[in-house]
């Protein structure tokens, strides 16, 4: 029997978890090193919605499959569209629990869900990675801030937009699309704010104008993250996090002239403003060379606009990953293959996010989500 190679995934996200839950299922250790401290120290963004054909399908390959759906939100799939002045709904996609194929999860209830299974010890955390040292025959230590680890035969880089496994494979980074979500919190909306809680319903709502947007979310515990989307530059060499530190709620509303109170209220009444998130996005048609010992999945490889496809692509990548290693002697022959059907899958996905997200931050804006919609059956994502 071929020996197991040592394996370490950087990234304690959706993509990273599937992949070491997949291959513990084979058999195979796998260490995971992650830079929160704990599972639950910091926020991990709005609630993710698992399609059957997507992340569904690697959590039922993983076998939890029944206990998502057991922990998922099914009432929550709604899908309103409302215009900016009047706040009349223009679109609205309502399905019954039962008929829904798209449920709902906040993502730290995903992460618990993931870390489940896992043998004790597999995951690090509070490991901040710095950089990926070679160390010849294609293996690789992990260096730390203040240890190193390895060496290993295969370090998969599962650690989102600014993968420190990306930097040992290619120059290449996410660039700025001159749009900047600011992310707010309204709490026990049904309670407190029943009107606004009526207006985003059970699910998502979305309103665009004159490249500027305000989307909503239902989550878990009766909370509604809340979005004002806008485009803003960046000066030549400032960092994008810090494009809009400092903003306050009533320099958001003055990015809204003209919009109906119902949707300002949104932001107007939320209880603080959690994060500033400009969205950065890789090429398409990004590739980088195949290395023997490194490889990339999920935002890692094909970071782009929240637009739909995100988590559920991340989690296949993962599944097809475990697939490919697990299937035969010949890993780095079996890696080279995986890049390159997973490159081509994210490219056209990547190619379609990257115009629609363009046109939704256009004058015409409000149209193209609407044409979004009917297009896509699963609708977009608020954040």
């Amino acid at each position: 029997m071929p020996q197991v190679p040592k394996i370490a995934v950087i990234g304690a996200g959706p993509a990273g978890l599937t992949l070491a839950n997949l291959l513990q299922r084979h058999g195979w250790p796998v260490t995971v090193l992650e830079s929160d401290a704990t599972p639950d120290s910091r926020d991990q963004g709005g609630t993710l919605d698992l399609h059957s054909d997507g992340g569904q399908i690697a959590l039922e390959k993983a076998g939890l499959l029944s206990d998502f759906l057991s922990l998922a939100r099914s009432e929550d799939q709604e899908t309103r569209i409302v215009d900016t002045a009047t706040g009349a709904i223009l679109h609205a996609d309502l399905p019954e629990p039962e008929e829904g194929d798209r449920p709902e999860i906040d993502r730290i209830a995903l992460r618990r869900l993931l870390l489940r299974p896992l043998a004790e010890g597999t995951v690090l955390w509070g490991a901040r990675v710095e950089k990926i040292v070679p160390l010849g025959s294609d293996r690789y230590d992990i260096r730390l801030a203040d240890r190193r680890h390895g060496p290993f035969d295969l370090i998969v880089g599962a650690d989102g937009a600014w993968s420190k496994v990306r930097a040992a494979l290619s120059p290449v980074h996410p660039a700025y699309t001159g749009v900047t979500y600011v992310e707010l919190w309204l709490s026990d909306v049904d309670r407190r704010h029943p009107a606004l809680a009526g207006l985003v319903g059970h699910g998502s709502l979305f309103a665009l104008k004159n490249g500027a947007g305000i989307f909503a979310q239902r989550n878990g515990g009766g909370t509604i993250r809340v979005y004002a989307a806008f485009r803003t530059q960046a000066e030549e060499g400032e960092r994008t996090d810090r494009v809009l530190a400092g903003i306050t709620v009533e320099d958001i509303l003055k990015r809204f002239p003209g919009w109906t109170s119902a949707l300002t209220e949104l932001v107007a009444e939320a209880d603080m403003i959690t994060a500033i998130r400009p969205i950065c996005t890789l090429p398409p048609d990004f590739r980088w060379p195949h290395r023997p010992g490194l490889t990339l999945l999920g935002d890692a490889a094909h970071v782009m606009a929240p637009m739909g496809a995100g988590v559920n692509l991340a989690m296949l990548d993962a599944v097809d990953l475990a697939e490919a290693l697990t299937a035969g002697p010949d890993r780095h022959a079996a890696v080279a293959a995986f890049e390159t059907a997973m490159t081509e899958r994210a490219a056209a996905i990547a190619r379609e996010t990257a115009s629609g997200f363009a046109e939704w931050f256009s004058a015409q804006g409000a149209q193209a989500l609407l044409d979004h919609m009917a297009r896509h059956a699963d609708g977009p994502e608020a954040g």
